[in-house]
């Protein structure tokens, strides 16, 4: 069962990205950091559980995952300090704490934060990879709807 639950949440996360209208990846020093927001009610209550998410429609995702480009190849998934904040309209800022998960070689961050209807919300990340030459900056910018 656990194996299950395992394939289906890293199938579930690889995924995020194509529920973001354009790709979210932002390419520096030889890494390419992916980048996602959603709202945690879309996961299943498996997945959610698995990973001691909070699925509600109230509570929004921040998913990081940092590749070291290799060539010739897809790269390789690398450990990485990451800060991570949203901003909203009135210019409110949040920190948001993001934790690292591991699956086989996969390796990402995930941190949860609480949203509004109609809420765009602006991500600023400060990536270090391990090993690495500089911080990586990177930005998105998510809107949520709450039915």
């Amino acid at each position: 069962m656990k194996t299950r639950i395992t394939a289906a949440a890293w199938a579930c996360l690889l995924l995020l990205p194509l529920l973001a209208a354009a790709e979210n990846s932002t390419r520096q020093a030889g890494y390419v950091v992916h980048h996602n927001a959603i709202p945690t009610a879309l996961l299943t209550p498996e997945i959610a559980s698995a990973y001691g998410i909070i699925r509600s429609k109230y509570r929004g995702m921040l998913s990081v995952s940092v590749i070291k480009q290799i060539p010739n190849t897809t790269g390789t998934a690398v450990t990485a300090r990451i800060a991570a904040s949203a901003r909203n309209l009135t210019g409110q800022t949040r920190e948001i704490d993001m934790r690292e998960v591991r699956e086989g070689e996969a390796i990402y961050y995930i941190g949860e934060f609480p949203i509004v209807h109609r809420e765009l919300l602006t991500f600023t990340l400060d990536v270090h990879p391990e090993n690495g030459p500089e911080s990586i900056k990177a930005e998105l910018s998510q809107e949520f709807f709450i039915d």
